[in-house]
């Protein structure tokens, strides 16, 4: 009878998931950015002369564009396939980060994907520890880079690097500004916070953080999510035990890993900027800048993948550099690092489903020792 009970309850966790990456999710993402695009070029076009100062576009930095989002799809590929320790396989690893981003594309930021990245690897075939456990290090590992490099940005580029003005309010609007700068630093301190947390339960004692989780949850205004956090500390128990042992390469590895996906991403933007303005060196670096604390930003967004928020925090961050090229450049932007992704998954989906549920995918032999 409680096995009866287990299946349901996992069949009932899989049709969630199953559902939430249903392809008719790209419709609102999709309706919310197009209007937001349509709206920016008219607003371009009509007000401010677009046409008039657009330039022929430097074609040796769109392909760096185009070769920046290459590098990174294939860094999150071999990333997660290293954090399996080549349990996954190259198909495996291909349709887990297109379906983990078309996840992210289709809900908002701050909900994330880490439910169903381990669902995508589970059903690959591996197990449910190992699951967790490497979803978990994926997280915390993008996390770290984020903490990591935004402490670096902000030493560097402490007065410049948040924009000067909001450029939809037209001038300087000291309220906007600090508003800007207190979601920052919320967002950066709740991410520190959280990592150091998940990273010492995972690494060092997972049971002290699960007795944590609990305490916290024993008040009553936040009685409703003790179940929830019951749930999380037992997973992180689990995924704690699968990492014991693990060489130091392996996370030398995971690390540089990381920090070659992230750092691919955000040079997308300095090249889009630089195929329509030239750039110098400390321009590159300021662009970069903005871009860690733009992300930081956008991971608290409430609209799926970040629709018209990303287009119209682009366009203040980026303003100074581009003028009234900004908004295009912003769409470019988008359309180079967010709506593949939505094609994606409504292309691949049903072939994974096809792969996983129907060809049963076989568990891959685990090289642990790699």
């Amino acid at each position: 009878m409680e096995n009866s009970q287990e299946t349901i309850q996992e069949l009932q966790q899989e049709n969630k998931i199953l559902k939430s990456l249903n392809p008719n999710k790209v419709i609102i993402p999709i309706i919310i950015g197009l209007g937001f695009t349509a709206w920016m070029l008219y607003r371009d076009i009509t007000s401010q002369n677009l046409l008039e100062n657009f330039k022929n576009p430097s074609v040796f930095w769109l392909a760096m564009a185009v070769l920046a989002l290459v590098v990174r799809d294939g860094f999150y590929i071999y990333r997660i396939r290293h954090l399996t320790r080549k349990s996954l396989s190259w198909g495996g690893s291909f349709y887990t980060i297109i379906l983990w981003e078309f996840s992210s594309a289709v809900s908002p930021s701050a909900v994330g994907g880490t439910a169903v990245a381990a669902f995508l690897l589970l059903k690959e075939g591996i197990s449910f520890g190992k699951s967790l456990a490497y979803v978990l290090v994926s997280a915390i590992l993008d996390n770290m880079f984020f903490i990591t490099v935004g402490a670096i940005v902000l030493i560097l580029n402490f007065y410049n690097v948040f924009p000067q003005g909001i450029f939809y309010l037209d001038g300087v609007d000291p309220q906007w500004i600090s508003l800007l700068k207190y979601t920052f630093y919320t967002s950066y301190t709740v991410i520190a916070v959280y990592t150091a947390l998940m990273a010492y339960g995972l690494f060092v004692k997972p049971e002290f953080i699960k007795w944590l989780f609990i305490k916290v949850t024993s008040f009553s205004f936040l009685k409703r999510f003790r179940k929830a956090a019951e749930h999380q500390g037992d997973e992180l128990v689990i995924a704690s035990a699968e990492l014991k042992g693990i060489h130091i390469g392996y996370w030398v590895r995971a690390i540089v890993s990381t920090a070659l996906v992230w750092t691919s991403r955000y040079f997308i933007v300095n090249c889009l900027i630089a195929a329509f303005v030239g750039l110098s060196v400390a321009d590159h670096t300021l662009i970069f800048s903005r871009h860690v604390i733009l992300w930081v930003v956008l991971i608290i967004a409430i609209t799926p993948g970040g629709s018209g928020i990303a287009e119209a925090a682009f366009t203040n961050f980026y303003y100074p550099f581009a003028t009234v090229m900004t908004g295009f450049i912003s769409i470019v932007w988008r359309m180079i690092t967010y709506y593949p992704y939505l094609i994606a998954g409504v292309v691949f989906l049903p072939r994974w489903i096809n792969r996983v549920f129907f060809n049963e995918v076989k568990p891959s032999p685990e090289n642990d020792s790699k």
